[in-house]
């Protein structure tokens, strides 16, 4: 029997590179706050689950740390489908209110309000992303949400999905940058989640948007002069009035951020 008297589950998926960095998620961190904080603070339990933590445990460490800010008494738990991993991170453990066990899609039969899943379906086949989609929606606690994603290795650029409990098909995407550095909405095309990156070719729904983003952000060219900020502002300003679809607000887009409906479920 597993720890707590719960009956061990067998992890499903493959062990991924692990490649990682500290900070490499403090976008998606910081996202989650504000999306999943509802659920979160209505949680009778307010357990997170950081999916495939990688060879280090840091992206757990710092994903308690940011979501204590929205409950004090968050729980989370990073899951790893290597044993080794899962036995080098214990010397970061803190229980409750952070602990690591081996896990995968299934969450090793852990209920959790929110799951981060960050740079693990970017390593499997496109043909392998619903299937997981649906493991772990199915094991979310009733009103929690899938994160899943990608970035790159400085977390300066990166975009996600968010599925809530049950679901099989994402309900947003978001796509979020370090501003001083980016020089073209067209270089999301780079860091997709995986369900997008192959379909980001002419007559697809996420082409279209990366294009009217680009267009956007050049014809924003003229604000540069008052700092990449006041550029993306205008820019997310201009995709809005030309008739997508934006569910968040210029706070947010403050932060480096868009996010819109899933690509085709939405004109």
């Amino acid at each position: 029997m597993a720890e707590g008297g719960r009956r061990a589950v067998k992890p499903q998926g493959e062990i991924t590179r692990g490649t990682t960095n500290p900070n490499r998620l403090r976008r998606v961190d910081r996202w989650i706050g504000w999306w999943c904080g509802g659920a979160l603070a209505d949680a009778a339990d307010p357990l997170v689950v950081d999916l495939g933590y990688g060879a280090t445990p840091i992206t757990a460490v710092e994903l308690r740390a940011r979501l204590e800010r929205v409950r004090a008494d968050v729980r989370v738990t990073g899951l790893e489908i290597d044993p080794a991993r899962v036995a080098a991170a214990q010397a970061a453990a803190d229980p409750p209110g952070l602990t690591f066990a081996r896990g995968g899609f299934e969450l090793a039969g852990l209920r959790p309000v929110v799951v981060r899943a960050f740079n693990v379906l970017r390593q499997y086949d496109e043909s392998a992303v619903a299937a997981a989609w649906t493991t772990m929606t199915a094991h979310l606690a009733p009103g929690g949400w899938l994160v899943e994603g990608t970035c790159d290795e400085l977390g300066r650029l990166g975009s996600w999905a968010a599925l809530p409990a049950g679901a099989d098909t994402p309900v947003s995407l978001t796509l979020a940058a370090k501003l001083a550095t980016l020089e073209s909405p067209a270089t999301f095309a780079e860091r997709l989640p995986k369900a997008l990156i192959h379909r980001n070719v002419p007559g697809e729904p996420v082409y279209d948007l990366l294009c009217a983003l680009d267009e956007a952000w050049r014809h924003a060219a003229p604000l540069a002069v008052f700092g990449p900020r006041q550029r993306w502002l205008e820019a997310v300003s201009r995709l809005r009035d030309a008739g997508w679809p934006v569910l968040d607000r210029p706070a947010r887009w403050r932060l480096g951020e868009v996010t819109v409906p899933w690509p085709g479920t939405a004109a």
